[in-house]
């Protein structure tokens, strides 16, 4: 059961700071696309934010098998920086190229930016939903 809860928290964490970073950025003029696109993405025509979500909770997953044992301080800056540096990187060297995006210095610090913040969710969430395992104190 804490895996769907590690999912859930992934998933809202996208929809709720990912997507709420990037809502300011957007409202500051410094990313070009609004948050929470509803374009329809291949192969199943979901909306791009649900789309994002999904990998989003699957990311919660790789953070909390990764994170979720960790003692309290050591849990909420591995979630921060694993949030930043993982989803970034497979964004930045796979996904970006694949889609034809340019990847510059200012996407990488942007996506480190947002995906930290998206972290930071994913504790807060995984904490408040339960999904944490028991912590080792070592």
């Amino acid at each position: 059961m804490p895996w769907i809860k590690a999912f859930i928290s992934g998933f809202l964490a996208t929809l709720v700071f990912h997507q709420g970073l990037y809502a300011l950025f957007w409202l500051a003029g410094m990313v070009p696309a609004a948050p929470f696109n509803l374009s329809p993405v291949p192969p199943l025509g979901v909306p791009a934010v649900i789309s994002l979500a999904f990998f989003g909770g699957l990311w919660g997953l790789v953070l909390w098998a990764i994170v979720g044992r960790l003692a309290t301080g050591a849990f909420w800056s591995l979630m921060v920086l694993l949030g930043a540096v993982g989803p970034t990187a497979v964004a930045m060297l796979v996904v970006f190229p694949l889609k034809g995006i340019d990847v510059t210095a200012q996407t990488w610090v942007g996506g480190l930016v947002l995906n930290g913040f998206w972290g930071l969710g994913v504790a807060v969430f995984q904490t408040l939903l339960g999904a944490r395992r028991a912590t080792i104190t070592r």
